[in-house]
This record gives C-alpha cells, sequence and structure tokens, in this order.
C-alpha cells in the first residue's frame, strides 16, 4: 500500500507550516491566550488558507478534499499548539455534509467553508463523562417548531461560535440540531482550558432549533470519531515539537562541560520518546483511513488508535519534562505549553482507560458473534 503523501498534500502541509512558524508565533500565542484564547482574526487567518473549506463538499463551495488532508493540516497546527478550534469545523463540515438534509446544508456549508461561521459540537453533559448515550437534554415540538432546554459543558469556543450541534432527546431517541448562538433562549459563560484554549457552559431554555439528524447518535458517533482522529493528527504535530525541543535542550544544556546530549542513557529516553511518536503516527493514519468504514469497524478503530495516542502522549509529555528539569513547567518556556496540550489531548473524546474498555468490549462483542 502506498503511503506517500500527494504533492497537492505536502504543499498543504508546507503552506500551513509556513503560516504556523511565521504567523502564530509563540508570542502571538500568548497575546492570544491573555486576551481569552480564541481570536477571531487567526481563524479568519485559517479561512484565507482555505483549511476552513478543505472538507466541505464542492457543491458547497468546499474544496471538496478527504480525511487525510484535514489530518495533513491539523498536524501542522499542532506543531504550533494552534488555539483556534479548526478541528470543530472538520467536525461540523463531516457531520453537515453526512447527515442534514439539503436546506441546512446549503445554509450553513458555504458559510463555513468561507470562515464567516464557526460551528461547534456542544455534546458533553456533566453526568455523561464519555458515553454518547447519556443525554438528559430535551427537544419539544410545538406547532412545527422544535426548541432545545439543555445545559452543556466544555464547549470549544462556546461563547464565541456561531452555531451549536447539539443532541437531545426527541420523539424517543436522541436526534442532532442546529442552534444558533444569538438565538433566544442561548446563554454562554466562556473561560480558559488547561491548555489556553476557549470553552464554555452553555444553557438552551427553549432555544429554538433546527433538525440536523433523527438519529442523532449514529451522527454524534460520527462527529466524535472525526473528533478523534484530528486530535490524533494534532496530537502527532504537537510530539513531534516536544521532542525537537527537548532534543535543542540536550544539546545546549550542559553538565560536566559537556552538552548532556551525549550522556547515553538520556540518549536512550530520547529514543524511546521517537518511538512513541512514530507508533503514534502511525495509528493517526489508520484512524485517518478508518473514517470511511462501516460504524461498528470505526468506532474499533478510532478506540485503538486513542488507546495508542493516549499512552504516546503520556510518554512524551512526560519524558520531556523530566530531561528539562524545573525549567519543562515554567508557564515562560514553550514547552511547558506544549504539555499541556498534550494532557489536555489525552483526556479529550474520552480518555485512555475510557477507550481501552471501549476496545475491550467491542472485542468481546466480535468473539460473541462467532462463538
Amino acid at each position: 500500500m502506498d503511503f506517500d503523501f500527494s504533492d497537492d498534500q505536502q504543499s498543504l502541509r508546507d503552506a500551513v507550516r509556513r503560516w504556523v512558524d511565521k504567523g502564530y508565533t509563540f508570542e502571538r500565542r500568548r497575546g492570544i491566550v491573555a486576551a481569552g484564547g480564541f481570536d477571531r482574526a487567526a481563524y479568519g487567518e485559517l479561512a484565507e488558507l482555505g483549511l476552513t473549506a478543505l472538507t466541505v463538499p464542492e457543491a458547497q463551495d468546499g474544496l471538496g478534499q478527504g480525511a487525510v488532508d484535514a489530518m495533513v493540516a491539523m498536524e501542522e497546527l499542532g506543531r504550533g499548539i494552534v488555539l483556534e478550534p479548526l478541528a470543530q469545523t472538520f467536525i461540523a463540515t463531516g457531520v453537515l455534509s453526512q447527515c442534514a438534509p439539503e436546506a441546512v446544508q446549503a445554509a450553513w456549508l458555504p458559510r463555513i467553508a468561507s470562515g464567516e461561521a464557526l460551528v461547534v459540537l456542544a455534546h458533553q453533559e456533566r453526568k455523561a463523562r464519555y458515553r454518547l448515550d447519556v443525554c438528559e437534554a430535551k427537544a419539544s415540538d410545538a406547532a412545527g417548531n422544535i426548541t432545545i432546554s439543555a445545559i452543556k459543558s466544555i464547549v470549544p469556543a462556546g461563547d464565541q461560535a456561531d452555531a451549536f450541534l447539539v443532541p437531545a432527546q426527541w420523539q424517543g431517541r436522541i436526534a442532532l440540531f442546529l442552534v444558533e448562538r444569538t438565538a433566544q433562549g442561548v446563554a454562554a459563560r466562556g473561560y480558559l482550558t488547561q491548555d489556553g484554549s476557549r470553552a464554555a457552559e452553555v444553557q438552551f431554555t427553549d432555544a429554538p432549533a433546527t433538525l440536523v439528524a433523527g438519529d442523532g447518535l449514529a451522527a454524534l458517533e460520527l462527529a466524535v470519531d472525526i473528533g478523534i482522529a484530528t486530535a490524533c493528527a494534532e496530537a502527532v504535530g504537537v510530539m513531534e515539537q516536544t521532542v525537537a525541543l527537548t532534543v535543542d535542550y540536550m544539546n545546549q544544556r550542559k553538565q560536566f562541560g559537556v552538552p548532556i546530549a551525549s550522556f547515553q542513557a538520556l540518549r536512550h529516553r530520547v529514543a524511546d520518546m521517537k518511538m512513541q511518536l512514530e507508533l503514534a503516527r502511525s495509528m493517526s493514519y489508520y484512524a485517518s483511513l478508518k473514517l470511511g468504514a462501516p460504524a461498528d469497524e470505526r468506532r474499533r478503530a478510532l478506540a485503538r488508535a486513542k488507546v495508542q495516542l493516549g499512552q504516546s502522549m503520556r510518554f512524551v509529555g512526560q519524558q520531556s519534562v523530566q530531561l528539562h528539569g524545573g525549567i519543562g513547567v515554567t508557564d515562560e518556556y514553550i514547552g511547558s505549553h506544549y504539555f499541556k496540550k498534550l494532557t489536555q489531548l489525552e483526556m479529550a473524546w474520552g480518555d485512555t482507560l475510557h477507550h481501552l474498555g471501549e476496545v475491550s468490549a467491542r472485542m468481546q462483542d466480535t468473539a460473541g458473534v462467532f462463538a
């Protein structure tokens, strides 16, 4: 099988890397964190690069590219620990293009492609942990007008987004709806997360909504799997830069008059970091390539990928801090921000233990079928 990237994908990687290196410096990122963790201007620059249109179908003014192209972009954004939630754009375009009625697609996908509208997934509830079938949100239908009442937690850029994809109980099952942030009955309280990005608690009180998918659980599972794949790709970029920072520091830091990079025991630890990075990279590729598989196969694959990525992120992050020493956890040093990002990504979309349980349960289900 050919795992080489196409010329277009290499050009995409180069373009995003140049923007990260020149347009999203550590100083700019610190300023964005200080201002609240989200910058609409930076998100607009991602749109100018064509990233918001990347996975939008051509019929809806997008570029019509696939999961591998999104993976390439997310890897490079991970290298720069970019705060703006492009992953949410990939989630929204994937769900809307595959699940939403034509009218909803026509109303929102061109706006998402142009960068005019940021649509984010608002699915997390406090009692749910990582279970997608636990949903206390309620949707009501009166005279053809649907309204939603719910409280959703840790919504990415929730007080800055233009609309939300919201799962809620409707007609005896979970359905997926789109709610505009400016709609009556929507209130958002924003805050900074551990890695400096922005999230919000969002409350919906009889807020008007548009139906996206009647089978909301299937649409939500697709959304989360896209989220896992983008998180895996982003984590590869974060780990790649973490390893590079660690090696650079070891070549500069001296003990007994020589760089600590010359110590064999420490070189072995860096080799282990690089091995974990490559294991993670392989599983990130696997995750993106499996997004088009049937739902059961896709869910198993994404759970496996998240287990490996979680283990690799924890190992690489912790080894980097230990090899740096005290400077590795100081806010002034960029390496600590990569460590924070890895810690948060390991918890996103289900932590390692959760997905280990998912893999085990799905293996038992498969064994039962062939018993």
